[in-house]
Order: C-alpha cells, then structure tokens, then sequence
C-alpha cells in the first residue's frame, strides 16, 4: 500500500504556501476577539480573498474584552498571576480578601464559604470551556454559599493555566473569577489547610470593543452555495488550535474557485470564537446564505491538525499529529467521511452529527444546515500560552486539506 505522505507528496497541495500561511497566522499574536492581532488577521484574510475575485462583505459586532493592568491572587508570601475570567468583573485595587477555602470539583468544602475566596480545584482534563458543568457548577455553588471571589484551577496536561471560553453577552458568575495554573497551586493549598486568608486582586481595562466577521461570496447565478466556515479568534495565539484550520480554509478558498464551479461559495470567517461562538451567531444572522439554498457547509474549528506530544514524564514533541480531533458529518455521508479520511488519525473514525457535534458546528446545525460537516477537538496546548509554532503539523495539516478537497469535491459531484 502507497505510503501516506508519499501520496501527499505527488498531491497538487501547495505545501510551502500551506506552511507560510500557518506561520503567518501564528505570528500576528494573541489574537482576543476586536483586538490588534485578530483584527489585522481578518484584514490579511479578506485581502486574500479579495485578490481572489471574492466580494468581501464584513459584519461588525460587539465583543467583551478585558486588558488587565494587575491580576494575582496573595496569601502571606505566596503570589501568583492569575487569568481573569471572562466577562471580568475587576475587583478593585485594594482587591478582596477573605478565608481561602478549597472546594472540591464536587463543590464540597469544609467549614463556611461565607465571605472567603474558593479555591476551586478542578479534575484533570484538557479543559476549553467555562460553560461546561464540571467547570461551572462547582464556582456557581461557591457563590451560592457565600464566597466573595473564585479562583479555579484548571488542572491539565501542560501544568499551566488553561484559558476558558465564556458567555459573550453577560458575566457569568456574581462575583470575580479568575484561573489559576496547576503548577502555581502548591503554596495556596497549603494556604487554604491552615485556615489563612487570601487576596485576589483584578484591575485593567474592559468593557465592549468592535469585532468584524466577513465574508468572502463567488456568485456565480447558480442554485446553490457551499460554504466552509472557520474561526479566527481565540486565547494567546492559539497556533496550533485556529492555524491549521485557517490555512486550509485559505487552500479551499484558492483550489475551490476553480475546481467547485457549478455552485456559489462562501467562505465565512469570523471572531468572537471564545465568547461561546459569539460570532458565528452574528454570522448566521446576515452574512451566511439561508439553509434552502445551501448544498453543503464545511466548519474547519478547533484542532484540525497539532503535532502531538509525549506527557508522561516531561512534555516532548512528537512527529504524528494529536489523534484528539473529530469529524463530525451528517448521517447519510458517514460512509464517505470514512473511505475518505482513512488513516488519518481521530478523522478515520467519523461521527454522525446527530449525536456529537461542538463548537460553530452547533450554531451550523442550529440554524438548520444539512447536509454539514466539521471539524473539532482539544489538542494538548489547547487554550495555553504554549499554543505557539512548536504545535504546528505540517503534513498534518496538508492530510487534512487532502481529505476536504475529496470531500468537498464528492458531494459537488453526487447531483
């Protein structure tokens, strides 16, 4: 059987186009949703489009942020940065203080949570999002006993803090939240044994700032669209969780003009992704077509394609690609996604839509898109300030473009 990557190599696949674009992305920095690096990534997107042939259509929305100018939390000689957690609610410089309590992912704790700072200490996992229970329930509990201010631990692989998407549209806890690193607990435990009191303390700047979705629509005068949509937005740089899918999405935008000509396309890219996809549903408002006209949606989310990693004994980078990322296809095409994607880690083993979709992929199938298709997963620097170049897989990421052109060009050819 022919090698993979031999197959790869002979594919019309610009890869070194494919990896100036992951590298270009990775570069623009944290890419927060309004902020200078997003909005300078959205402006290199739609300038490509643009030379394309696109016609470019932007929608601009509202979208929290927070810039902080001090955030840690203190207890006698022990002081950690920590991460607030949106949407911030600032404490004040003087900060709060109280007892520092430890509360168990269960939300037990021992003694009174009334006026203390919870010290939350969350199960091991490769965490993404506040609005998970495991995640919410225990801080919300903490504030219904009584607790002034939460500070989570997001234990995970790295041992560093782990970002946590929020609601966009309201804060969602009655008191300041703020993340703490694995590595940084050790002193606060011992804090919270002996009964010590704690101060958290969260200033800067926030509020609402403007974010700007597009699109980039070929109207060619036929019947349908197709449309493949991906996020741009994300914590730190997030190299590894939005490049691959950014890249492929500039591939199928160049390789689609071409090659997808009986239909109209879409290529929708938008912001917001960490306030719980805040601007995919902006997006399917406006500037996405209606569902009655669309033929096929391709969402290139989280994870399309990240180098792997040892973490049994130290981090160490592996050649493979993480196998924690899914392909998640409406019912009837599971069959093809299959035949498609074998041998590509974690998408060989496509799932059906109706049973696990996440991410935009929701708001896609919310709004009543079928037949749709995307892509999802948590590599293991998912939402990590270590998000950067290191996480980056190449033929990863040229695999993965391989298997959505064939995908793409199937269902263009099954009418």
């Amino acid at each position: 059987m022919e090698d993979r990557f031999e197959s790869l190599a002979r594919s019309d696949i610009p890869w070194s186009r494919v990896e100036a674009d992951l590298h270009r992305y990775t570069r623009f920095g944290d890419k927060g949703a309004g902020g200078p690096g997003d909005t300078a990534c959205g402006e290199w997107l739609a300038a490509e489009l643009d030379g394309l042939g696109y016609e470019i259509e932007r929608q601009a929305f509202l979208a929290p942020f927070f810039d902080p100018l001090r955030a840690e939390l203190s207890s006698g000689a022990a002081v950690a940065h920590v991460h607030p957690q949106p949407i911030v609610i600032p404490t004040g410089n003087a900060g709060l203080s109280g007892k520092l309590v430890r509360v168990d992912q269960a939300g037990r704790y021992v003694g009174t949570l009334d006026g203390a700072i919870a010290l939350i200490d969350l199960p091991s996992a490769r965490w993404s999002s506040m609005m998970n229970k495991a995640a919410r329930a225990p801080v919300e509990a903490a504030f219904a006993a009584g607790a002034r201010a939460a500070v989570v631990i997001t234990n995970g692989p790295t041992g560093k803090v782990i970002a946590l998407n929020a609601d966009g549209r309201r804060p969602m806890f009655g008191g300041p939240v703020a993340l703490l690193a694995p590595d940084c607990a050790g002193d606060f435990f011992g804090a919270a044994m002996r009964g010590d009191h704690a101060t958290i303390t969260v200033t800067g700047d926030g509020g609402h700032r403007p974010a700007v979705n597009f699109v980039g629509r070929l109207d060619r005068g036929g019947e349908q669209w197709i449309v493949i949509s991906t996020p741009r937005s994300g914590w730190f740089a997030c190299a590894a969780e939005r490049g691959p899918g950014v890249a492929a999405w500039l591939d199928l935008a160049r390789w689609g003009r071409d090659n997808l000509a009986g239909y109209n396309l879409a290529f929708v890219c938008n912001t917001g992704h960490e306030y719980e996809y805040l601007g995919a549903a902006e997006a399917m408002k406006q500037i996405a077509p209606p569902p009655a006209i669309t033929r096929f949606w391709l969402h290139l989310g989280a994870n399309v394609a990240a180098k792997d990693w040892h973490n049994i004994i130290d981090l160490s980078p592996l050649p493979n690609v993480d196998s924690q990322r899914y392909l998640s296809i409406t019912p009837a095409l599971l069959p093809l996604a299959r035949t498609i994607f074998a041998g590509q880690p974690g998408y060989e083993a496509p799932v059906s839509s109706d049973i696990l979709s996440a991410g935009e992929l929701d708001e896609v199938i919310r709004a009543g898109y079928a037949p749709a298709a995307g892509v999802f997963g948590i590599h293991l620097h998912h939402h990590g300030a270590g998000d950067d170049e290191r996480c980056l897989h190449l033929p990863g990421t040229v695999s993965a473009i391989q298997g959505f052109r064939r995908l793409l060009m199937a269902i263009a050819q099954a009418d």
